[in-house]
């Protein structure tokens, strides 16, 4: 293996000398191996990544996509006097200047400049940190603020659609896979509740009262490289499932995921909440960044993105615990009715605090 991947990171435009590839990283979806160079300059990294196939079925335009967004961020970051290649991430080309390459089992690799001296989090376990995170998405959405939505292809059909997750659930419960209905009756009518809210967002994004924008899709404080020396908030990574998408699906998976006081599997459903200092944290450096390219009624939606964003994520916990645990790796039986359990108590006290959340979008 380790044969094969030497062999496939020469067929990327590196300088002469030793190249050496290990595994790097924790991510779950992708292959990731840092690539080192000895050069008689001294040593230069890479990442080299294959993308995984099953969960993006047309990779190319998963490449195009980032592509396109990063040049485009390279032209806002120099204008604003930044540098680009380390506030953004860089594609490196293949010899015949292709911005993938291919294997002999048909799975596609790229690779992507090394951001030096930058940590990663992956949990926000202050409101400074999470506020830094909230920044760095923020400033994501701004700079790409100008940006032609539409014309970016969807890497993941209806990946943040909950009308169509919605759906989704139903047709698991129709078809009953793993013989489970019988056991989810009061997670189902909590679910029903929300038929008609569900489609909130999209129904605003067709009467045209927000628009549609570049949106991340997994905003999660470990997809932003934070500078090892002043904690700043550099650059924002993995991009494979940017695509056109709504403001208020990205503040609202980031609250999902940061503003919670219980592990997303927590069993013990009175120690899950919603945390309002962590929730005021992220809103501030989200909007302090975002919020001058947003107009008043997306900033009015973003405390609906994140309960809409956390009942998602419960239904399809809930979903693919009624098709036989195919979907989300499981590690004890029950785990996904467990997940979703977690998600729709988040539910539960999003509702019980509206009214605060509510406030401090409007106080920032």
């Amino acid at each position: 293996m380790e044969r094969k991947t030497i062999e496939m990171a020469r067929r990327f435009a590196l300088p002469q000398g030793e190249i050496t590839a290990e595994p790097y990283g924790n991510g779950h979806i992708n292959d990731t191996l840092c690539v080192c160079v000895k050069t008689q300059e001294g040593t230069r990294r890479y990442i080299m990544q294959r993308v995984n196939r099953y969960v993006f079925k047309r990779p190319e335009d998963v490449i195009a996509n980032i592509a396109r967004v990063t040049e485009y961020l390279r032209g806002i970051i120099a204008a604003e006097g930044g540098d680009p290649a380390r506030e953004t991430l860089t594609l490196v080309p293949t010899a015949d200047g292709k911005l993938f390459a291919y294997d002999e089992d048909g799975e596609l690799w790229r690779m992507y400049l090394f951001i030096e001296e930058t940590i990663s989090r992956d949990l926000p376990d202050t409101p400074e940190l999470f506020a830094l995170s909230g920044a760095a998405f923020g400033r994501f959405q701004r700079q790409m603020g100008g940006f032609p939505a539409a014309s970016l292809v969807e890497s993941i059909p209806d990946f943040h659609n909950t009308p169509a997750r919605y759906a989704q659930l139903m047709d698991a419960v129709a078809r009953n896979e793993a013989g489970r209905l019988g056991e989810v009756g009061e997670e189902l009518a909590f679910c029903r509740r929300y038929e008609r809210e569900v489609h909130t967002l999209l129904d605003a994004l067709a009467a045209g009262e927000i628009p549609l924008r570049v949106t991340h899709n997994d905003t999660k404080l470990n997809n932003v490289l934070l500078d090892a020396q002043t904690g700043r908030g550099v650059c924002v990574i993995d991009l494979d499932t940017v695509m056109p998408g709504l403001a208020a699906y990205d503040f609202g998976d980031s609250i999902r995921f940061g503003a919670t006081t219980a592990e997303e599997d927590e069993r013990d459903l009175s120690k899950v909440s919603l945390s309002l200092p962590m929730f005021e944290a992220f809103a501030r450096g989200f909007l302090g960044e975002a919020g001058q390219v947003m107009g008043r009624r997306e900033i009015e939606l973003l405390p609906m993105g994140a309960k809409l964003m956390t009942l998602e994520c419960g239904m399809r916990f809930l979903a693919d615990y009624l098709n036989g645990d195919k979907y989300f790796r499981i590690h004890r039986p029950g785990h996904n009715l467990d997940r979703a359990h977690t998600q729709f108590a988040l539910v539960r006290s999003m509702e019980e605090n509206w009214d605060a959340m509510q406030e401090i979008v409007r106080k920032i």
